[in-house]
């Protein structure tokens, strides 16, 4: 990909990048929408991703142009910027917002993207822009950000210039992902370890429902809120940071004072999913995928049944999955509301697996889903 994306630079620009890029996509293997509860989760990177090239100019000009969208914008080199809509680049416009109030970019740049991330899949394309856009920036005029403040930043980004209140997980996992590991993160603390995630006979298969799951759109910032709700209800008689400083027992004592019942499912999902990330790590850490699987199957239930975020094209893949002898374990990923499931499926049986559940999805969503088959790579690096 960096020999095409060298020529495509060539063609665009006139002139060759002078450096180039790669940060994957991620897919969180257990321990859904807690992340904003201060909760753990277990992502990891995938082989799909982003590809950043780039090059100096001397026009004092930055220059968007992506391989996947027909839109190409060029701005002034200023101290800030403002939003501009919805197109693609303002998430990486939203980087030099922030790396601007404190440091000053001694050149234009022309750059170029590409992704191969499923658009609004829940695989997290927007954080794969913006990390690429902050390591990009950090590792080419050497600005002496540490690892951890690139996911950090990203995630401002997101929060205050695109204006989604999303947690770090999905910026941390694709700065942070490493070749068949997992990362199990503290999403209060950012305390991680690192798991060994070998699937062994199991690949990892990635179904997109494609419906485009538009999160800034969509009831996201709902659910946000009704965890706050619960939050300063439990507050009246314990204190708290967050949700997932519970634990069963605890929430049980005290559950009585979140009044609505709508938020008490929330706060249920939340405690029960943290718990099940415990599980997770300790089945991965003695190799039964059986067990992972079977958390995994608990998991998208409860998404569908107390945080009402999956749908009926999600539920229609896990349903096929949990009735296919060669997977052992499936959910939805991402926030939900449409995107991606992911499933654990017996090696060499793929293309069986994409045929059966492609005829049973459009028998009932009326459209084909798409399957991808990726590994547990990387984070974002120079390539």
């Amino acid at each position: 990909m960096k020999t095409e994306m060298i020529s495509e630079f060539l063609e665009k620009y006139g002139h060759e990048p002078k450096q180039n890029y790669f940060t994957p996509g991620r897919v969180n293997l257990i321990g859904e929408h807690i992340d904003y509860n201060g909760g753990l989760v277990m992502p990891c990177a995938v082989t799909l991703g982003t590809w950043l090239s780039i090059a100096p100019n001397n026009d004092k000009v930055i220059r968007f142009k992506s391989l996947n969208f027909p839109e190409e914008r060029e701005f002034d080199l200023q101290p800030s910027y403002t939003k501009t809509g919805p197109e693609w680049y303002n998430y990486p416009l939203g980087v030099f917002h922030e790396i601007l109030k404190k440091h000053q970019i001694p050149t234009g740049l022309d750059l170029l993207f590409h992704g191969n991330i499923p658009i609004g899949s829940g695989l997290s394309s927007s954080a794969s822009i913006e990390v690429a856009m902050a390591y990009a920036l950090n590792d080419y005029f050497n600005l002496g950000y540490e690892k951890i403040e690139i996911p950090l930043l990203a995630q401002k980004v997101e929060n205050e210039f695109i204006g989604v209140n999303c947690g770090i997980m999905d910026q941390f996992a694709v700065a942070f992902g490493e070749t068949d590991k997992a990362i199990v993160l503290n999403c209060d603390t950012l305390k991680y370890k690192i798991v060994d995630c070998s699937l062994g006979d199991y690949s990892l298969a990635i179904i997109n429902t494609n419906k485009p799951r538009k999160l800034a759109e969509s009831k996201y910032n709902e659910r946000v809120a009704e965890c706050q709700t619960a939050l300063k209800q439990l507050n009246q008689e314990i204190t708290l940071h967050n949700l997932c400083e519970l634990n069963a027992d605890k929430f049980a004592l005290h559950s009585h004072l979140i009044t609505d019942p709508t938020v008490l499912k929330r706060a249920t999902h939340v405690i029960r999913e943290n718990d099940r990330v415990n599980l997770a790590a300790k089945a991965l850490n003695e190799g039964n995928l059986t067990e992972f699987g079977r958390l995994m199957y608990a998991s998208h239930q409860s998404l569908k049944e107390l945080y009402e975020v999956t749908g009926a094209e999600l539920d229609a893949v896990v349903e096929f999955c949990s009735a296919y002898a060669h997977v052992i374990g499936a959910r939805m990923t991402g926030a939900g509301f449409g995107g991606c499931a992911i499933a654990l499926l017996k090696k060499g049986r793929e293309e069986d697996f994409a045929k059966k559940l492609n005829d049973f999805y459009v028998a009932r969503i009326g459209y084909p889903a798409a399957i991808y088959i990726s590994e547990i790579g990387n984070g974002a690096s120079a390539i």
